[in-house]
């Protein structure tokens, strides 16, 4: 995927301070069919993902925010012929590991911006990005350019004793 995780996540490095080519470490990803079962899979992908990185103490807050995006790219972005026409999954969880951070991206086929809900106290929906936010140490979005088409929302975790 290169220094920056990947030229799709580019403007997720604006704004932050930079991060050497020597201090990338592992970065996975894994396609997402267009089912809720999805967000289980999801979860296990980040579980499995975050133990062979070492990072297993990482996987509740990881994985909440996970089940977050994923949840908000299924029931918000998908089309009604969600394959579209490359065949390709529509939805797409990247995790990438640097010495200092950890973030989680996912990347699905609607231009829309996500949107914060205002939730009343017994709603069951509504509170997802407010749950990534407060999770995660910052969190984005953008769309994507040239051939490529939806956008990218991602979260990113700094990582316990780790120098910048």
């Amino acid at each position: 995927m290169g220094t920056e995780g990947s030229t799709v996540l580019s403007p997720l490095w604006r704004g932050l301070p930079p991060i050497a080519p020597s201090a990338v470490s592992n970065s996975a990803s894994c396609a997402l069919p267009p089912r809720f079962e999805a967000v289980r899979t999801a979860r296990r992908f980040t579980r499995s993902t975050l133990q062979q990185w070492d990072l297993p103490g990482l996987f509740d807050d990881v994985a909440l925010v996970v089940s977050e995006l994923v949840t908000n790219s299924m029931r918000y972005a998908l089309p009604a012929d969600p394959m579209g026409t490359a065949g390709e999954a529509p939805v797409r969880l990247h995790l990438m590991r640097w010495t200092s951070r950890l973030v989680c991206a996912v990347r699905d086929p609607s231009e829309e911006s996500p949107v914060a809900g205002e939730a009343d106290a017994g709603a069951e929906c509504g509170r997802g990005l407010f749950l990534v936010e407060s999770f995660s140490d910052t969190w984005g979005w953008h769309p994507l350019a040239g051939a490529l088409r939806g956008k990218v929302v991602w979260a990113l975790f700094r990582l316990p004793d780790a120098l910048d």
